[in-house]
């Protein structure tokens, strides 16, 4: 990475959903601060299973859109500026691979081996994300 490049950042599900729906006064100054640099460098990512996530929580009703999902997700994608990293055959694989110690919820493990193939820093308040970020096998900005 030259001296003026700025590191590719990858949002947990609910950075991004704070970022579209709370706004990034929910974020922390120093994460946000990293966030509008990634995006401006178009650097900004989320994980397609952040699309996944974000289906089911408004299917169960823990998540009110003011739209259509699918809507939603091509409206909040674009305002962000961000791109979504396919889940990849290399990705799903190393997922289930991962070095270390990371319990828990699945797509969890699937964020993780995204920003490890994209070696982006992942933003994120999730505990087990930051723990396992702090056994030094991805880095992580608390969100």
């Amino acid at each position: 990475m030259g001296s003026g490049s700025v590191a590719p950042h990858l949002l947990d599900t609910h950075v991004w959903i704070w970022l579209v729906n709370g706004g990034p006064e929910r974020v922390q100054p120093g994460a946000a601060e990293g966030i509008r640099r990634a995006a401006a460098a178009s650097a900004l990512a989320i994980s397609a299973i952040s699309v996944w996530e974000v289906a089911m929580l408004e299917s169960n009703g823990r998540l009110q859109l003011q739209m259509d999902c699918l809507e939603w997700v091509a409206e909040a994608t674009r305002r962000a500026g961000l791109r979504v990293v396919p889940l990849s055959p290399e990705i799903a694989v190393a997922s289930t691979r991962l070095p270390g110690v990371l319990q828990g919820d699945p797509s969890d493990r699937i964020i993780a081996a995204t920003a490890r193939h994209e070696n982006a820093i992942l933003v994120t308040r999730d505990r087990a994300l930051l723990g396992y970020a702090q056994q030094g096998y991805v880095r992580a900005l608390e969100a």
